[in-house]
């Protein structure tokens, strides 16, 4: 099973984040998860919201952003990237340029976030990238009716808050089970509630292809040694 680890595009630096990115792969990341930060991250939790601020305090040119992120793929060509990004920073970039960027450096893995409707999802499934698809544990009909139809990974809620278990399907493993029984091909991916390395062993034995990681490495930024423990102790479970 791959770890996924989330990298916070430009904090406290573009130079920074690179360096970070670097330390991810060393350590046994398999797949990051890259944001451009948002103006308006509104789904995001209050400790996301403000690294991104202070990301855009720092530089708020997207331009610097995506050079940053050329720069990225050059030192981790053997890195497989995923990329966040809320619909209000790809409208201000121009939906355009946004999508020749990721095909020209093959940011193919999208998790689309903040829409209004599917237009700009369905924009970028028609021009080969492949966007995301979230499905919550209680396994929602037409969450689950989007993930069959998606043409990217499936991102399934690993950990449920105590009202969205569904009975016929108690544990992840159950849910996986019910996906893959209804025909989903696609990646699944799991995260929400992924904190500990007994988490992501959690995920693996219930069959996922993988386990994201946010903000229990995050928080590590400013202790690198301990950081880089903590990525192999989940990789360890992986």
């Amino acid at each position: 099973m791959n770890l996924i680890c989330y990298l916070s595009n430009g904090y406290p630096t573009i130079a920074d984040s690179i360096e970070m990115a670097k330390t991810y792969v060393e350590a046994g990341c398999d797949i990051i998860e890259i944001d451009f930060p948002s103006r308006n991250p509104f789904l995001e939790s209050e400790y996301i919201s403000n690294r991104m601020a202070e990301a855009l305090k720092a530089c708020d040119d997207f331009d610097k952003y995506m050079e940053g992120m050329v720069q990225v793929k050059k030192l981790l060509p053997n890195t497989k990237f995923i990329l966040m990004v809320y619909e209000n920073t790809v409208e201000e970039i121009g939906e355009k340029k946004f999508i020749d960027f990721c095909l020209k450096n093959d940011y193919r893995d999208i998790i689309l976030v903040g829409l209004k409707d599917e237009t700009l999802k369905n924009r970028m499934i028609e021009n080969n990238l492949r966007v995301s698809c979230y499905v919550q544990f209680q396994l929602m009909e037409r969450e689950v009716e989007y993930a069959l139809k998606s043409n990217g990974f499936v991102y399934l809620q690993a950990v449920p808050a105590p009202n969205q278990v569904n009975p016929a399907y108690p544990e992840l493993k159950d849910c996986i089970r019910y996906l893959r029984g209804r025909g989903l091909k696609n990646p699944i991916y799991c995260g929400v509630g992924v904190h500990t390395p007994q988490n992501a062993s959690m995920v693996k034995a219930a069959g996922a292809d993988a386990a994201f990681v946010g903000s229990t490495i995050l928080k590590l930024h400013d202790d690198k040694p301990a950081l880089i423990s903590m990525i192999r102790q989940f990789k360890e479970q992986c």
